[in-house]
């Protein structure tokens, strides 16, 4: 007899890499709760535009104004944000997340309902565009930036974040919470058969890769519910990830499932995986030392050689006369609190000063 946790894995893996046509808010109800391992929403932004905007030739700026981001009252639309947070709640793992992206016009409504419903705002990201649509009236700022909230399910949720792969992303300096990248244009924009936009609210591909590299793995399953254009599923093909699309309008899936198609796969996993240096197998410093890598009485030194200590048989070091770990020597050395040794201390290689954590990234390949 199947088990229910079984089926409900089943049930996921059919509708894995499909687009389902219909109400998002009941696909959702029809997926396995907690099969999703992370959501991405792009959802109606309420704009409320009144009446035509032209440029100053004026020509008509081809604004948003389709049925589907119209809504009677503020009411209405935070009755819908609810129902479908609500559900794509459900759909999430324990230790799932949520990205959801808006402008001014909604992303305040949107996040004070998400910690109504009990999500655990992350990062708030600022998407700074490149190239904004200008201000064509003057009364306001360019409006030049979109918003993106990241939540985990709940505060315990042991959500995904690969913070080394941001890190290398960003040219090995910390990701920041403010990105900037280019809305979609040239030949990333789909066009119709007349071509015009096939879709108004197309996001860029840059975008969504920085989303999934960042907050998945390999293999995780990724929810779109406004798929529009398909660019988080072609983004997840790109990255080994699955996704499962939700669209109402049949025309904006088929456009994506064509889009899809076309899509490379990338097969060879070890260039999609992003692995943490937590991850990676501890190394104990006496390994150094029992491989041959450092000798007993090597001499390791500080920056700029302010500092030095010898290696220990026992895989300690010392200082004058104080012996211990790499960690606790390089710390009392400097008066500071604490000290990751790795990056501390150095051996040298032909007159040059080397970091040891080259050596224990030699162990670590190894052990791999």
């Amino acid at each position: 007899m199947q088990s229910p946790g079984r089926d409900r894995t089943d049930a996921a893996a059919a509708v894995r890499d499909r687009i389902l046509v219909g109400d998002c808010i009941e696909l959702m109800g029809t997926l396995p709760a907690g099969s999703i391992d992370m959501v991405f929403a792009d959802p109606p932004y309420n704009l409320q535009l009144g009446g035509n905007l032209t440029r100053p030739n004026n020509s008509k700026v081809d604004g948003v104004d389709d049925a589907w981001d119209k809504f009677d009252d503020l009411a209405a639309y935070d009755r819908f944000t609810t129902d479908w947070l609500a559900a794509a709640r459900e759909t999430l793992s324990d230790n799932g997340s949520l990205w959801v992206i808006g402008s001014y016009h909604n992303i305040f409504r949107v996040g004070a309902i998400l910690q109504d419903l009990g999500f655990w705002l992350l990062n708030d990201v600022i998407w700074r565009k490149t190239n904004p649509m200008p201000n064509f009236r003057g009364r306001r700022f360019t409006n030049a930036h979109e918003t993106l909230l990241w939540c985990a399910k709940s505060k315990e949720a042991r959500y995904t974040f690969h913070y080394d792969a941001m890190k290398a992303l960003n040219d090995d300096l910390q990701m920041r919470s403010d990105w900037l990248l280019p809305i979609c244009n040239g030949g990333e924009r789909i066009k119709d058969d007349t071509g015009h936009k096939a879709h108004p609210t197309q996001k860029p591909e840059a975008l969504l890769h920085r989303v999934l590299l960042a907050s998945t793995k390999v293999g995780d399953v990724v929810l779109d519910p406004f798929f529009g254009s398909g660019t988080t599923g072609a983004v997840a093909k790109q990255l080994g990830r699955h996704f499962i699309g939700l669209e109402r309008e049949p025309g904006y899936a088929e456009i994506a499932e064509k889009r899809i198609a076309n899509v490379r796969r990338i097969d060879e996993t070890s260039l999609l995986e992003t692995p943490s240096k937590r991850e990676a197998p501890r190394v104990p410093f006496g390994w150094l030392v029992e491989r041959g890598l450092l000798r007993t009485g090597e001499v390791l030194y500080g920056p700029q050689k302010r500092w030095s200590a010898k290696v220990r048989a026992d895989g300690t070091i010392v200082s004058s006369d104080n012996r211990g770990s790499i960690h606790k020597i390089g710390a009392e050395v400097q008066g500071a609190p604490a000290c990751n040794g790795w990056t501390f201390w150095h051996f040298q290689v032909d007159g040059k000063l080397v970091p040891i954590d080259v050596l224990r990234q030699k162990v670590r390949a190894e052990l791999n």
